[in-house]
């Protein structure tokens, strides 16, 4: 120090140990309150991102297998579930949402060993949340004739849910929660490289003496999922993932009276003006894009900031980046994990080449990436044009691009200048500027000062290619219940 120079500020290695999580050796099915095989025997292995190790053997279903769980989830639904009382259904999601606080510690280490997240966001974020929505239902449960004045709620009968890999037990419990809170039954398919969470959560079913049949879960590959979306004997499809999926599960339900729920894609604008509170700006920037790796569907991936601050904004999130540790999920330091998958990796490094190559300006902070597993370093694209893929496509990977505006009302029009719908941010010490943005906005959530907060009380959902329904909230009863008058 006596240089004037700083002394690099290193940080002990944190690892949180493993031993709490019992993984068995091959994984079944869940159909009917019990653990069954494939029908053709076939198995699939779960890979740990961070390590490329394989994790466990997991029954991979068939389409006879999803007919043999909507089987399952109709008679669970007729003879038990669908006619219980609320007050008794509530019970059943307090002992759930009990059983998910009291085994958090046992979630946050799968969660991050099969998804690559850093287990202090599993850990801070999304078991908590997962647990909250339960327990936010279990409320509802004896609540639904005054949930919709007027008319009176009846469950749909048979869910079919679909979830995808970037917060397998946070999706899970925001699709199971409402619709056994309603009276549904469940069947959910969970994504094929992250289905352990939900195979623990099968487990806790179990536990809290759930009737059999109630929830079942088939992972398996995308054909498997189409099995589910078309099979006749469900009631309510839901879905969360790419717009492309979504769009085949949408042609699959055409022409039936299935009730129908998309969370699809995102290109969420981040709006800063000249007088936002820059160091409160740059923390919600990082939030929105480098949070799970910045695969989040309503991830802050475009920045708009206004000229005149563009430049000490820009420097300040350099600064900011070279403070982002990236590495071991497992270590409580880690801020950036690996990236869920091989081939979201390829994904990630094409669509950055595609940024350079059209002449955008790259930064990205000097770290030493582990030797192993599948890991992308922190990225910030400048004079970004709204013509370059890296401004038009949803990269789901840590890459933030910077655009520039003048006036509120170009600001407005390139936030909107995408084909989604999902979520934006406002930064602003106006009130009335963060009404009039949010007026004009075609978003489902606009955020204000702040970004990537969620709680299970308020609703989630978007427009145009970003799908259509909302989840959380009263208003995430709607999706499971057929409303009738009084």
């Amino acid at each position: 120090m006596g240089d004037g120079q700083a002394v690099p500020w290193e940080y002990a290695p944190a690892p949180e140990s493993r031993d709490i999580v019992k993984l068995k050796d091959r994984y079944g099915l869940f159909i009917g309150g019990r653990e069954v095989q494939a029908s053709d025997g076939g198995v699939f292995t779960s890979v740990n991102p961070a390590t490329e190790q394989p994790l466990a053997e997991v029954a991979r279903g068939t389409a006879e297998d999803m007919d043999r769980a909507v089987k399952a989830a109709r008679n669970a639904f007729r003879r038990r579930w669908g006619d219980l009382p609320g007050k008794e259904r509530a019970k059943y999601l307090f002992r759930i949402a009990r059983i998910l606080q009291e085994r958090s510690r046992e979630f946050a280490v799968l969660e991050s060993m099969d998804s690559g997240k850093p287990i202090k966001e599993s850990r801070d974020v999304d078991v908590p949340l997962a647990a909250g929505h339960f327990w936010y239902y279990a409320g509802w449960a004896d609540k639904l004739d005054y949930a919709f004045p007027g008319r009176v709620a009846r469950p749909l009968g048979v869910a079919g849910q679909i979830i995808p890999w970037n917060f397998p037990l946070l999706m899970l419990a925001w699709k199971i929660a409402p619709a056994l809170a309603a009276g549904n039954t469940v069947v959910l398919k969970p994504a094929s490289t992250t289905p352990l969470s939900a195979l623990l959560f099968a487990d806790v079913c179990r536990q809290a003496d759930l009737p059999s049949g109630v929830v079942n879960i088939v992972p398996g590959p995308g054909e498997v999922g189409m099995s589910l979306v078309r099979h006749p004997d469900v009631d309510k499809v839901a879905f969360t993932g790419s717009t492309d999926i979504g769009r085949k599960i949408a042609a699959g339900v055409a022409g039936t009276d299935k009730a129908l729920t998309l969370e699809l894609g995102g290109k969420a604008a981040n709006i800063v003006f000249d007088d936002a509170p820059l160091d409160q700006a740059i923390e919600g920037i990082v939030n929105g894009i480098y949070f799970n790796q910045g695969e989040v569907c309503c991830a802050g991936s475009r920045l708009l900031v206004q000229e005149s601050i563009v430049d000490p904004l820009v420097d300040k999130l350099k600064d900011r980046l070279s403070t982002i540790r990236v590495g071991d999920p497992l270590d409580k330091n880690t801020d950036v994990g690996a990236i869920n998958s091989r081939a979201q990796l390829e994904k990630i490094t094409e669509l950055v080449a595609s940024g350079e190559a059209e002449g955008a300006e790259m930064y990205q902070p000097a770290c030493d990436l582990p030797d192993r597993g599948y890991f992308f370093r922190p990225t910030l694209f400048t004079n970004v044009a709204q013509s370059h893929r890296i401004a038009r496509e949803e990269i789901f990977g840590p890459v933030l691009s910077v655009l520039t505006f003048r006036t509120p009302e170009e600001a407005v029009e390139k936030a909107n200048n995408t084909p989604y719908g999902l979520s934006a941010g406002v930064w602003t010490e106006k009130g009335s500027r963060i009404l009039a943005m949010v007026k004009r906005m075609k978003a489902g959530v606009v955020w204000a000062n702040t970004f990537n907060r969620f709680d299970p009380t308020s609703p989630f959902g978007g427009y145009k290619e970003s799908g259509y329904g909302r989840e959380g909230g009263r208003q995430g009863l709607i999706a499971y219940v057929r409303l009738e008058d009084r």
